[in-house]
């Protein structure tokens, strides 16, 4: 079965299948694949390249699913971080300021559910000379 099978009501797919097709290089902070763009939820899996800057989305809570790699990350400010690994689970009402500042081992590959569905352009960055949202991310199909 290839990454997915099924109508538009339903589906299934392959996590760890998209998880090894990412490229082993990016020219932006991270690359995705939206599996679903619902208007209630998107569904994404993406990978991270390199460390994020702190940034927050304004129409949408996110949930992070570890698929692999470990790093450091934190939600709402410095004081509050931690490490990630493989089966943590992240999540952040929307607003709220996150960054993942370290790689520790990668590849780093996470399966994201937003809702209500995330806008590829709601990224905020705290410093804007951090980036853009075309500089944090792009669909790797295209």
């Amino acid at each position: 079965m290839g990454h997915q099978a099924g109508s538009r009501e339903s589906a299934v797919f392959n996590l760890n299948e998209i998880a090894q097709s990412f490229p082993q290089t990016a020219q932006t902070l991270l690359l995705d694949t939206y599996l679903t763009n619902e208007p209630a939820a998107s569904a994404r899996v993406f990978r991270v390249y390199r460390g994020t800057p702190p940034h927050y989305h304004a129409t949408c809570d996110e949930y992070l699913y570890v698929l692999s790699g470990e790093g450091t990350f934190w939600m709402g400010s410095a004081a509050q971080s931690g490490r990630f690994a493989p089966g943590h689970l992240l999540f952040f009402k929307r607003g709220v300021v996150h960054a993942l500042p370290e790689i520790l081992e990668g590849p780093v590959v996470f399966f994201s559910v937003d809702t209500p569905r995330r806008d590829p352009k709601d990224i905020i960055f705290v410093n804007p000379e951090d980036g853009t949202p075309e500089s944090f991310v792009q669909d790797k199909n295209r």
